[in-house]
């Protein structure tokens, strides 16, 4: 079994004008890659084999990240299958001198861990025995169930 809590992963990602829109804020596709990036280390962690995304979903882009500041990214894996595994994603502006935040993006990566020959690797069962390991995995459960 795996703890929850092993698997949360940050990282962050500074916004330069090459990663902006018109607008000068940063563009969907680079703050995809990187939300990718970061669950699919999540999800490794947990898994212990490479793993691969199959799919994403409620990718929701609620407020701009500017040039200049940065994307915090924060991932944890909140469920598994037989062989596959789901990881919230957060994406949060960021203010690096003063470390001021604010959440501006969201998404459910779902991945199944494949082995040497590239096929279908079982994972652990995923446990979250702490309190904090409990509220990461009912908030993910809400957020990708909320209409």
């Amino acid at each position: 079994m795996v703890a929850l809590s092993d698997t949360y992963i940050e990282n962050r990602e500074m916004v330069l004008p090459d990663h902006a829109n018109t607008i000068g804020t940063v563009s969907g596709g680079p703050l995809m890659a990187w939300m990718d990036e970061v669950a699919s280390l999540s999800a490794m962690r947990f898994a212990g084999e490479t793993c691969v995304t199959v799919g994403v979903s409620r990718m929701e882009f609620e407020r701009p990240i500017p040039v200049g500041r940065t994307a915090f990214l924060t991932a944890h894996v909140y469920a598994a299958g037989e062989t596959s595994v789901r990881v919230r994603v957060r994406a949060d502006s960021e203010e690096l001198q003063t470390g001021e935040r604010e959440p501006t993006t969201e998404a459910y990566f779902t991945f199944v861990a494949i082995d040497d020959d590239r096929e279908p690797a079982p994972v652990p069962e995923l446990t979250a025995s702490t309190e904090r390991g409990r509220r990461l995995r009912e908030e993910a459960i809400a957020g990708e169930n909320d209409d």
